[in-house]
C-alpha cells in the first residue's frame, strides 16, 4: 500500500509505533485526562456503568460509611475502641491505650501498617484507590450521586421545577455543606469522644474555640474537595498513584485492557468483526472486539483511557470492566476485554502467586506483629521515669547533706487511680524530701512530681553517688531505676557550692 497514513489510522497505538514512519496519528490525544488542549480544566461528570462490581462496590461503600459513624459510639473494657485523644496525650486504638511514651510500640504499629498496604498493592494493585480510599468512597456514592439527582446524569438533562428555576446547583451545594457539616462532626468525634462532641453541639462555641475551628476547617476542606478538587485529589494530591511503579510487578493484579483480543478497534456489526488491513498479501487478517464505543473513557472518574495501558490515574474502580462487559453482551462477545488481570496473564505467562515481594512484606510484618505483641504484653501498669531536675545538679543544704533534684514521671495505665509510694537505697543516709506520702495518679493521667533526695557528703566518692529508686503502686506494681547523684568532688567546689546553697536558699 502506498497510503501509510491511512494504514496507521486502522492500526492501534502500539502497533502503528512499532513501524517507523507510522507513529505520529496520534500527536492530538492529551497529556492529561483532565486538561484541554488550550490548558484549562476539563471538568470530568463519568457516567454510571451498572454492573457486578458496581453493586460490590456500593456494598462495600455504604458499609464504610456506616462503620465510620458508628465508630466513636463503640466501647470495649469501658473504653473507646477509638479515641486519638490529642489533649490527654492518650490514644485508645482496638481496647488498648497507647501513650506518647510508647514510641516503641507506635513505630511498630505504624511501621506494619505501611508494609501491610505496601504487600495487598503487591497482590491486588490499588483496590484499596478505587474500593475503600475515603476520598472515592464519598465522591462516587454520596456527592456525585446527589449531583446526578439535582443536575441530570451526563447526557441527561434533569427535569424538575428547581431545574426550571435555576436553582439546582445552589441546592447542590446546600446539600454538599450538610453532608460536609455532618463529616466533619464526625471526624471531630475521633479526637475528643462523642460524649464531648454531644455537649460541645449543644453548647456555645466560644466554650470550645478549638473543636469549633476543627469542624470548620473540616468542613470547608470537604466542600473544596468534593465540590471543585474532586478527582485532582487522587491525580495530583495523593501520591499513592506514583508509588506504584516501584510497588507493582508484573503479577500484580490490575484493571488491564486485553490488546490481543481487542485489536484493531472499530465499528463493526454483533455477527462479524472488521478485518485488518493488511500490508502484504501473505499477512494474516487480524479481528478485534472492541467497537472504540469510548464507554470505558465515559465512565471513568479519572477521565483516562484504559485501552492505553497502566496509567497512574487509574484507581482501579472496574467501572470501565462493568461498561465494556454490557457492550460485549450487546455485540455478541464474550465478557472480560477489560478486566482484573496482570501483565503477566495478559502476555501469556503463568500465575506466580509466591515470589520475593509477595513472601517478604509478610515475614516482615509477621516478624514486627510479634514484637508488638511482646512489647505489649511486657508493659506493666504504669510506666515510671526519672529524669534529672531542672536548674544546679546540686546544693549543699546547712546540714552538710547534698540535695538533688529529680523528677518523677509516672503514667498511670490501670483503669482506676492510684498511689505510688518512693523509696531510696543504695547509699547509707540517703533519703527522700517531699510534701506527699504518695504520688496520686489518675486514671490514664501522666503526672510529673518534682522531689529532693538528701545524701551524705562522704556518700560521694568524685563527685558521684549511685542510688536506686524504687516505686511501688498498686496491683503489686514495683519498679527499681537506677540513678547517679551529683555532688562535690573536692573540698573547693564542697565550699563554693555551700555558698551557692546560702545565697539561693
Amino acid at each position: 500500500m502506498n497510503n501509510q497514513s491511512s494504514i496507521a489510522a486502522a492500526l492501534p497505538p502500539l502497533v502503528s509505533d512499532a513501524i517507523p514512519g507510522m507513529g505520529d496519528a496520534d500527536e492530538s490525544r492529551s497529556i492529561l485526562p483532565t486538561l484541554n488542549d488550550d490548558g484549562s480544566r476539563k471538568w470530568i461528570k463519568p457516567r454510571v456503568s451498572k454492573g457486578r462490581f458496581l453493586t460490590a462496590r456500593r456494598i462495600v461503600a455504604y458499609a464504610l460509611i456506616g462503620l465510620f459513624a458508628i465508630l466513636p459510639l463503640l466501647r470495649v473494657n469501658g473504653r473507646p475502641l477509638i479515641l486519638l485523644d490529642i489533649s490527654a496525650r492518650r490514644f485508645h486504638i482496638l481496647g488498648t491505650t497507647f501513650y506518647p511514651t510508647d514510641t516503641l510500640l507506635l513505630a511498630l504499629l505504624m511501621v506494619g501498617a505501611f508494609l501491610s498496604i505496601f504487600w495487598f498493592t503487591v497482590v491486588f494493585g490499588r483496590v484499596w484507590c478505587g474500593w475503600a480510599c475515603p476520598q472515592t468512597v464519598y465522591m462516587e456514592f454520596l456527592f456525585r450521586p446527589i449531583e446526578r439527582l439535582l443536575q441530570g446524569a451526563p447526557g441527561r438533562a434533569a427535569k424538575g421545577w428547581l431545574q426550571t428555576a435555576g436553582l439546582a446547583r445552589p441546592v447542590k451545594f446546600l446539600i454538599y455543606f450538610a453532608c460536609a457539616f455532618l463529616l466533619a462532626h464526625a471526624f471531630l468525634a475521633y479526637f475528643v469522644s462523642w460524649q464531648n462532641l454531644r455537649e460541645w453541639v449543644f453548647g456555645s462555641p466560644s466554650d470550645h474555640l478549638i473543636g469549633f475551628g476543627v469542624v470548620a476547617f473540616v468542613t470547608v476542606a470537604m466542600m473544596l474537595d468534593f465540590g471543585y478538587f474532586r478527582e485532582q485529589v487522587c491525580l495530583v494530591m495523593c501520591p499513592y498513584g506514583r508509588f506504584q511503579s516501584v510497588l507493582l510487578d508484573r503479577q500484580s493484579m490490575i484493571v488491564r485492557y486485553d490488546q490481543s483480543r481487542g485489536e484493531p478497534r472499530g465499528a463493526k456489526s454483533s455477527k462479524a468483526s472488521v478485518s485488518l488491513p493488511v500490508l502484504s498479501s501473505d499477512a494474516p487478517a487480524l479481528k478485534g472486539d472492541c467497537i472504540d464505543c469510548h464507554m470505558c473513557v465515559t465512565t471513568c472518574p479519572t477521565g483516562i483511557d484504559i485501552r492505553n495501558g497502566l496509567q497512574m490515574e487509574c484507581i482501579g474502580c472496574a467501572q470501565c470492566i462493568d461498561a465494556c462487559d454490557a457492550v460485549m453482551v450487546k455485540v455478541h462477545r464474550p465478557r472480560g476485554l477489560i478486566r482484573y488481570s496482570s501483565q503477566a496473564r495478559m502476555e501469556g505467562q503463568k500465575f506466580r502467586l509466591l515470589r520475593p515481594r509477595v513472601i517478604l512484606y509478610p515475614a516482615v510484618v509477621a516478624v514486627l506483629a510479634g514484637l508488638f505483641g511482646w512489647v505489649l504484653l511486657n508493659t506493666g501498669v504504669a510506666d515510671v521515669t526519672v529524669l534529672r531536675g531542672m536548674g544546679q545538679p546540686f546544693t549543699l543544704t546547712p546540714e552538710g547533706e547534698v540535695a538533688n533534684g529529680i523528677r518523677v514521671k509516672i503514667v498511670n495505665r490501670l483503669d482506676h487511680p492510684g498511689d505510688f509510694n518512693l523509696a531510696v537505697s543504695g547509699t547509707p543516709g540517703t533519703h527522700l524530701k517531699a510534701d506527699f506520702a504518695a504520688i496520686h495518679v489518675a486514671t490514664g493521667q501522666m503526672l510529673t512530681t518534682p522531689v529532693q533526695v538528701l545524701a551524705p557528703r562522704a556518700s560521694f566518692a568524685a563527685g558521684r553517688a549511685q542510688i536506686t529508686i524504687t516505686v511501688a503502686g498498686p496491683d503489686k506494681f514495683s519498679t527499681i531505676i537506677p540513678f547517679t547523684l551529683l555532688g562535690p568532688a573536692t573540698a573547693q567546689d564542697d565550699s563554693s557550692t555551700h555558698a551557692r546553697s546560702e545565697n539561693h536558699p
